[in-house]
């Protein structure tokens, strides 16, 4: 063929090139009504990033948990509040005050660049760690140092520490992932943060944070690409450490938790029943709600039979104002909740916000578990308290900026999402542009 002839045709497969893909944009633009769709990156540099994509259901769910965890929290503490602080509203206000301010938190963490998160992990644990020795040399409360007093609330270090374990882990093991095959960077580092925090947490004491970071920390380590026979090492050691404890009667107070337990109903001495009064008390709502509960505000057990009903036991008087149907449907709420949240986190847009999502929904997961097995005396009593419903400053405030980090990581998997199907559709118009190209060759070939 003349090199004329060639230029010729190379100028007419363009143009029918051009006239393709104007057509398809003319269609999809009469179709919607709208311009042609661009593709929406993440700006980086910044400090905040929009996404696309807002999981509705998933804020929704929270919203709707955060809402009733409000309405039963003030009715399980007004009573307590009043006899106590003289002011029926007194745990409602500062509910809502933490919940303004963790939603106001949530918002900033739903638009805030995850690079960033993921470059301050370390510093998250070293914050956490500097929170856990401030409140060992602060006075105590009944024995046990857990808290930090900041004026109108206190802050709990506990619940910042597992925070950053989860983020921590999450930075570690998605930047070693190929190399997480190995004992120095998966045993060592997890012996290491767990055990320095555990042994901070050991000193407060507070064996139920311990715990559940510990629970957390297996499971970021194994999914993190820790091997199996790893887990058992480490699962081997840990109970080395508690057989040693209990040994050396170092764990007297955890022990004195196991007193009773399974015989809330069967007490035998005065000592005894004095042990189990919380959690007697506790069955006795839950067995006086029966299928529909007494009604809303209308539960008697918490009139100072039960200590502290709006905080670890507030599931009691759900029980008893709402009954089994509506205690049901609350579990069921924490399941459509915990679902939704590792779909997001499956299908988020890196193994970092991947292990962070897990991590986060693993950690509400159990505390949900061992709040309801604990007020139906299923678990010994361990003081950890239900999301969305307990009150509390820190962990209600950490809990809603862990959910704003769950709401990014869905907006940006999706965001993601939609950049994959448009590189494929991108693809399929090239792979079209090829085909009518070489059409166009064979019908020129053919005419020669």
């Amino acid at each position: 063929m003349a090199p004329q002839k060639r230029m010729m045709l190379k100028a007419d497969v363009n143009r029918i090139y051009d006239e393709e893909v104007y057509s398809e944009q003319k269609i999809r633009e009469e179709k919607f009504f709208v311009r042609p769709t661009r593709q929406r990156k993440m700006k980086k540099g910044k400090l905040f990033s929009v996404g696309m994509g807002l999981d509705l259901p998933f804020c929704i769910i929270i919203l709707v948990l955060l809402t009733i965890g409000m309405i039963m929290m003030f009715s399980a503490s007004y009573a307590y509040a009043y006899y106590n602080q003289g002011d029926s509203y007194y745990y409602l206000v500062r509910q809502l005050i933490f919940a303004a301010i963790g939603v106001g938190i949530m918002f900033f963490l739903s638009f805030f660049n995850y690079n960033k998160l993921h470059k301050i992990a370390p510093i998250v644990l070293a914050i956490s760690y500097l929170c856990l020795l401030v409140v060992l040399v602060l006075p105590g409360s009944e024995g046990v140092k857990r808290w930090i007093p900041l004026g109108i609330f206190n802050i709990q270090p506990s619940e910042i520490a597992k925070f950053a374990i989860i983020l921590f882990f999450s930075h570690w093991c998605s930047k070693y992932y190929n190399k997480m095959q190995f004992a120095r960077y998966s045993v060592l580092p997890g012996i290491i943060v767990f055990g320095s925090t555990a042994l901070l947490l050991f000193l407060e004491p507070h064996y139920s944070g311990i715990v559940i970071i510990g629970i957390l920390s297996v499971v970021m380590l194994y999914i993190g690409g820790m091997q199996t026979k790893y887990l058992g090492i480490g699962l081997g050691l840990i109970v080395g450490v508690v057989l040693i404890l209990a040994v050396t009667n170092s764990l007297s107070y955890a022990m004195s938790r196991l007193d009773g337990w399974g015989q809330a109903l069967e007490y035998t001495t005065d000592e005894m029943w004095w042990t189990t009064y919380q959690t007697r008390n506790s069955l006795y709502a839950i067995g006086s709600g029966g299928l529909w509960g007494l009604g809303l505000g209308q539960s008697r057990m918490k009139y100072l039979y039960i200590p502290e009903p709006q905080n670890d036991f507030i599931f009691a008087v759900v029980c008893e104002e709402l009954g089994f149907v509506g205690a049901v449907i609350v579990i069921v709420l924490f399941v459509l909740f915990l679902v939704q949240g590792f779909w997001i986190a499956f299908h988020a847009e890196n193994r970092f916000c991947t292990l962070v999502g897990i991590g986060i929904m693993a950690q509400i997961a159990w505390q949900v578990f061992c709040n309801i097995a604990v007020v139906t005396n299923t678990l010994p009593n361990t003081g950890i308290s239900l999301p969305f419903f307990s009150s509390g400053g820190t962990s209600l405030i950490l809990l809603l900026a862990e959910m704003g980090v769950m709401v990014n990581i869905g907006r940006n998997g999706e965001r993601a999402r939609l950049e994959r199907e448009e590189a494929h559709a991108e693809r399929e118009r090239q792979r079209k542009a090829k085909t009518i190209v070489l059409d166009t060759a064979r019908r020129a070939q053919t005419e020669q």
